[in-house]
């Protein structure tokens, strides 16, 4: 529900009352992937989505039923149903949804309204909530900090907490959304409880190198995907807030020595557009040394072989070379700026979800597949 945190928070701030419908687990083809959520208030306003529209009509009945008879719903929804022509779901997919109303005294609401501000206000944190398990423990909730504290509880267990933390924090550090599987004694085994644990962490970095006009367009398009975007140029004439307004940061250094010293992790995005011996040879010896998701770099075949050249010179191994990118971006035939900057989005997007770069027109590979860097689902 991470995805719809700022309103939620704000529903919860007004005192409102509401059902919240959560993708628990999705099979096949989904366009919406585990947390997920929409919620419907008692006035019958709704926000969020749980299947890009495919199921929304049946799940708003079933917040509505939710918050009336103020009993937690878990439904599956497909084309195995014999009514699944009926509610939508007509891409061959299965979802698993749950509904949980938050009327105004229930339990879960304090825990809700901690965890959705710590989501606000850009805090890491998972919430973990009992979707498959024995009747007395469906939707209990735990929010489980990055250090291992918690709060809440799934069932006045003491040893169940302690155990889903632990498993809910294995989440959080990688920064993933998912189900886990607890025994009712607190020790993980295949049946017993099942956990959906939302991890929310802060969003990805993308740092764009070299103030052009092109970084322009992919600020705009790295903003669209929802990274941070940090352009760095060591020329302070150009890396100015005039022509990057979008982006988060702008920081005038030379690139290389910028990165040695800022933050990046295994989600990190690097987009190197200066195509300028003297700023990329140093800037991409130090890039791809870093356990970062995608190293980029602009530039013409030929500078592509002249750069490889200067970086094997520089003592770049063969396995560090490997992982660049160049030239960046997919083969779209991109010109203008706002092309090319689809182009490199779109080979981030590719290398992230482990997608071909092929037309769906020509391939029998899966539409969906799974998050192969491990970003929150939401981030």
């Amino acid at each position: 529900m991470f995805d719809i945190a700022g309103e939620l928070h704000g529903w919860l701030a007004e005192g409102r009352e509401f059902a919240v419908a959560t993708v628990v687990s999705v099979g096949g083809s989904a366009p919406r992937g585990p947390g997920a959520a929409l919620a419907v208030d008692r006035d019958g306003t709704a926000i969020g989505s749980v299947s890009g529209g495919c199921v929304e009509g049946a799940v708003y009945d079933l917040c509505a039923r939710a918050l009336e008879d103020g009993e937690i719903h878990v439904e599956r929804f497909g084309y195995s149903d014999e009514d699944a022509f009926a509610v939508g779901l007509t891409c061959g997919g299965v979802i698993d949804i749950m509904v949980t109303p938050v009327g105004a005294q229930a339990p879960v609401r304090q825990v809700l309204h901690t965890a959705l501000s710590a989501v606000v206000r850009g805090e890491p944190g998972a919430l973990a909530r009992v979707v498959e398990g024995p009747p007395e423990l469906l939707g209990g909730t735990l929010l489980v900090r990055p250090d291992g504290s918690y709060e809440g509880g799934l069932g006045g267990v003491p040893e169940l907490d302690r155990t889903a933390a632990a498993q809910a924090g294995a989440l959080l550090d990688a920064g993933r959304t998912g189900t886990v599987a607890l025994a009712a004694d607190g020790s993980s085994c295949p049946g017993g409880l099942t956990l959906l644990v939302e991890s929310s962490v802060p969003p990805p970095r993308m740092i764009v190198f070299g103030a052009i006009d092109f970084a322009a367009a992919l600020v705009r398009a790295g903003k669209f995907l929802g990274y941070h975007v940090t352009v760095c140029d060591a020329r302070p004439v150009f890396a100015t807030r005039a022509r990057f307004p979008e982006a988060d940061e702008i920081v005038v250094d030379w690139p290389h020595r910028y990165l040695r010293g800022t933050g990046t992790d295994a989600r990190t995005v690097l987009c190197v557009l200066t195509h300028d011996a003297k700023f990329d040879v140093p800037l991409l010896e130090v890039a791809l040394g870093l356990p970062v998701a995608f190293v980029g770099a602009m530039g013409s075949r030929r500078t592509h072989a002249d750069r490889e050249r200067r970086l094997r010179e520089a003592g770049v191994g063969e396995r560090e070379l490997a992982r660049l990118r160049s030239p960046i971006g997919l083969d779209l035939g991109a010109r203008t700026p706002e092309e090319t900057a689809l182009s490199i989005a779109a080979e981030i997007v590719a290398l992230r979800r482990g997608g071909t770069g092929v037309p769906l027109t020509t391939s029998d590979t899966p539409i969906h597949r799974d998050d192969r860097l491990g970003t929150a689902e939401a981030a």
